[in-house]
């Protein structure tokens, strides 16, 4: 990051993501952009309302000081000249106490209307929420209101009443000024006319709505006693917001009704301060006004490492490689000095310059909330909001974020007697609070530069590997006269969705001619950790046959079955080429040196490759601000953090439009928006198939394995084409179609969104499968060409009846998409023969290498074993390959089964959290 990129998240960047959420949360619960950018406008101004009556407090006092001392300073001007005069204008100063940097007091309220200004143009500008809508006789907030026409010329009117607004404020402001003074307001708003004439009416309203109240408060200042009139007519105003929201709001809901509600006990907080101000006692009053500056910045530091650096680095830590994509290398630390200096920013810069423009009896306030939201932020981080599932590169959980009332409550009453024992503890022992918060600001830095640490050596290797592989562009050869073989995992393929997806699309049928599928299919495990070496390396790389070897690492296991069908095929004379082998080393993103001994074998990484840059560059900038975002989130009460996680949008505004950069909202059972790059980029893979495939008229025989993830990113498509779209919306085509997820009298369950993104991404993934093929068999290479689709594991969806065990346990999850074509065969073939994931090695050398070997173990490679006993069914969900990595799986439940794993009484519950190394 550059210096000014720096300075940029320090000072402006804080104050845009306050615009960005306040809005956002406003326009979720008002549903309307115009009357949210209303709202946005008064809670900003209340919100800072404190730091400008400061401001407005001290340029009066330097106004009225330079007129003090004007007929003096204009008497020496005249009077004397050079040295001599300045001279005399330093004695004049000294002996009215005065300096002339003091001038730059009256520029503070400038000074701090020029960020707040250029958060909200850059935040409202560039807001595409706005485009096409409507607000009142605004046509569209998004482009110039336009609302004058004359002879045929569009005026934009709202400019207009800004600066109308903005002079009347300024004549009754500057009554009694020097003219310089005048002259100076007088040109801002004749600036801000010129600069925002053409800019979108939604910017210039909002403005407009500062300049309005703007004025109100000027007017305010000129009363007697403002501050007790803008308490009571905030009191009335809360009133009537509560009785219009309980009362008469026509789209009442709880969370609108709540707003309400909050907003007019909100409003009753200045009356009732200056109530209760008026009770305490003058000398309890003056004993109050002492603040502790140390207190304030050490609380101020501490929340900035917390919530900037600790939480992220330890998030991005946990799987760093996650974080990185290999096609166009950023590397994750830098998202922890992004979310560091957002933290600072927030914390240090601007509540330190609210700090340091309030009273004295106000900084004893800020000294004792920051130390109470230190304490409290830490409480919720390390022992509240814990095992809620997979955490995406993109922070989504994948099972969602929510709580019960029960976990809300209890962490309430524990948050409520935190507050008290802290407030006890700053009150008693003071002195010693910074001392503590410094303590801990120094173990928390240590921690997060020791995730840092681990960061950059875990994302070493994938940086290497994108500087040496960026113009290598992934390509694979199929022979027109040898055989090709082609092993292709689809990660999380559902199996149970074929008959369906090919009901849907017959002409699926064609396309895939040849194929055999096996609905009878298993996999020995629930993710892919646990069910990927069996599928490459044969029934000698089970879970059990694994945890058998336990004198060996899992990860020198696992490389070992990824290479066991590449270099068999390499030793018998293919080929060879190796797309994304998962996993590899234990890495998120493929560590290929595992293939460094065998220079004929072709390795690739082409997950991300065909995503364009500007939409990578847009999730980074994403990713910057919501790693923020998400060390926030994780240190609130759980009653906020629903609110602030947002489905996972994190209150990014854009997302409500589907513009948010590379992650998708779904917001009903057939609607959807955005678009997930997480999806995009493997299935970007599939459709760029026929770019990558060259075709051969050696009779050299080819081998490809490659993992795809289209499958395991589920996101709504835009049926019936099943293909992404910012705007999705199936509601049509699901009416029309509402019977097709019922195929030979069995229904597939489709209850919620998740369900249906399951669905459709597998649809997606045949259909550009479908076309690959169509593209082989028009260059000549389908008929001579061996193919295997099949799935690692499945996901628990709890869609297929009969795939529910007797303990309720679904092996929905373990049912993976499993499809074969041999050579030269015909028609679409349904097969009812018991397979496991284990076969894939038997089925790919069959009739292509004799007596086929494991070049590693020496044992034949074979289906014995599927016969021999039953199969060891791991229900393991300890995914983590950075936690489960030792000689032996972490412990599990474990099923056995055979022949039919629709037959419920095949199957039994084996052991329960145990690791089995031993034959059935």
């Amino acid at each position: 990051m550059s210096f000014l990129a720096i300075l940029n998240t320090l000072i402006l960047q804080p104050l845009q993501l306050f615009f960005e959420v306040i809005f956002t949360i406003a326009n979720r619960l008002i549903g309307d952009p115009g009357l949210s950018i209303i709202a946005l406008s008064l809670a900003m101004n209340f919100l800072v309302l404190p730091l400008y009556k400061r401001a407005d407090a001290m340029q009066e006092e330097e106004r009225e000081t330079e007129l003090r001392l004007h007929k003096g300073v204009t008497h020496i001007k005249k009077t004397f000249k050079g040295d001599e005069r300045m001279m005399m204008l330093q004695t004049f100063y000294r002996q009215n106490n005065y300096k002339p940097t003091y001038v730059l007091k009256g520029a503070t309220s400038l000074f701090l209307e020029i960020p707040f200004f250029i958060a909200a143009y850059k935040f409202l500008s560039g807001l595409q929420l706005l485009n096409g809508v409507s607000f009142g006789p605004i046509a569209d907030l998004g482009r110039p209101d336009g609302l004058l026409v004359i002879g045929g010329m569009h005026i934009n009117l709202l400019p207009i009443i800004m600066t109308a607004i903005n002079l009347v404020s300024c004549v009754i402001f500057t009554k009694g000024s020097l003219l310089k003074t005048k002259i100076q307001l007088y040109s801002m708003a004749i600036f801000f006319l010129v600069f925002l004439y053409t800019s979108p009416a939604g910017l210039v309203f909002y403005w407009t709505l500062n300049n309005t109240f703007s004025l109100v408060k000027t007017i305010f200042y000129k009363l007697k006693n403002p501050g007790k009139v803008l308490s009571i007519l905030g009191s009335v105003v809360g009133i009537v917001l509560f009785v219009y929201g309980v009362f008469f709001y026509p789209m009442p809901t709880v969370k609108r009704t709540a707003l309400f509600v909050g907003l007019a006990l909100l409003l009753q907080v200045p009356i009732v301060v200056r109530v209760l101000r008026s009770k305490v006692p003058a000398k309890a009053e003056k004993a109050a006004r002492t603040g502790n500056r140390k207190m304030f910045l050490s609380g101020a530091l501490f929340l900035s490492v917390l919530t900037g650096l600790l939480i992220p680095s330890a998030v991005i830590n946990s799987s760093a490689q996650e974080f990185v994509d290999a096609g166009m290398f950023y590397h994750p630390n830098w998202f922890l000095v992004s979310s560091f200096c957002m933290a600072l920013g927030i914390f240090v810069v601007w509540m330190g310059i609210f700090y340091g423009l309030a009273k004295p009896t106000s900084r004893v306030f800020f000294d004792y909330a920051v130390w109470i939201a230190s304490g409290m932020a830490v409480v919720n981080y390390m022992f509240f909001g814990k095992d809620l599932g997979v955490l995406s590169a993109a922070l989504r959980y994948e099972g969602g974020l929510s709580f019960t009332k029960t976990q809300q409550l209890l962490n309430l009453l524990l948050m409520v007697v935190l507050v008290v024992v802290l407030w006890f503890i700053a009150s008693r022992w003071q002195k010693h609070v910074p001392e503590i918060l410094m303590i801990g600001t120094a173990a928390i830095f240590c921690m997060s530069i020791f995730n840092a640490v681990g960061i950059s050596d875990s994302v070493e290797v994938v940086k290497e590997q994108a500087e040496a592989t960026k113009n290598d562009a992934p390509t694979f050869t199929l022979s027109k006269t040898g055989q090709n073989v082609i092993v292709l995992m689809m990660d999380r393929g559902m199996n149970a969705y074929v008959p369906y997806i090919f009901n849907e699309k017959p002409e699926l049928k064609e396309q895939f001619s040849g194929f055999t599928y096996y609905p009878n299919a298993i996999s020995f495990g629930r993710s892919t950790n646990i069910g990927t070496p069996a599928l490459l390396g044969g029934y000698e790389y089970t879970p059990a046959s694994m945890n058998k070897r336990s004198d060996e690492a899992l990860v020198t296991k696992h490389n070992e079955a990824l290479k066991v069908m590449p270099v068999l095929f390499d030793q018998n004379g293919f080929d060879v080429t190796v797309f994304d082998p998962v996993y590899a080393n234990y890495q998120w993103t493929p560590d290929l040196s595992i293939f460094d001994d065998y220079p004929d074998i072709s390795t690739y990484i082409t997950k991300g490759t065909f995503t364009d840059t500007v939409t990578r560059g847009e999730l980074i900038r994403s990713s910057k601000r919501n790693f923020f975002c998400f060390g926030v989130l994780k240190s609130v009460p759980l009653a906020l953090q629903e609110t602030l996680y947002d489905e996972g949008n994190y209150n990014q505004a854009d997302a409500v439009s589907g513009d948010i950069a590379g992650r998708q909202l779904m917001t009903s059972l057939y609607t959807a928006d955005g678009v997930a790059t997480a999806f995009t980029n493997p299935y970007n893979v599939l459709r760029n198939m026929t770019t990558m495939m060259q075709t051969s008229e050696d009779s050299t025989n080819t081998f490809l394995l490659m993992t795809n993830d289209t499958t395991h990113e589920p996101i709504m498509l835009q049926e019936p084409e099943y293909e992404p779209a910012q705007h999705v919306n199936n509601t049509e085509y699901e009416k029309a179609h509402a019977d097709r997820f019922t195929v030979d009298g069995k229904t597939l369950k489709m209850e919620n969104p998740v369900d249906m993104a399951h669905y459709q991404t597998n649809m997606a993934a045949m259909i550009q499968l479908g076309r690959w093929f169509d593209a082989m068999k028009a260059a000549g290479v389908y008929d001579n060409t061996k193919i295997i689709i099949i799935a690692d594991h499945g996901r628990q969806l709890g869609e297929v009846e009969g795939l529910f065990l007797k303990d309720g346990y679904d092996m929905e999850a373990n049912y993976p998409l499993f499809m074969v074509k041999d050579f030269n065969s015909t028609g679409f073939n349904v097969s009812d023969e018991f397979m496991t994931t284990g076969d894939v090695p038997t089925l790919a050398t069959d009739n292509v290498i004799e007596n086929p070997v494991n070049p590693f173990t020496g044992n034949a490679i074979n289906s014995d074993a599927k016969t021999a006993h039953d199969q060891y069914i791991f229900a393991s969900g300890q995914w983590d390959v950075n936690k489960n990595n030792g000689n032996t799986y972490l412990p599990g439940d474990w099923y056995t089964v055979h022949d039919n794993i629709f037959d419920l009484n095949n199957w039994s519950l084996y052991a329960e959290d145990a690791v089995i190394d031993e034959e059935p």
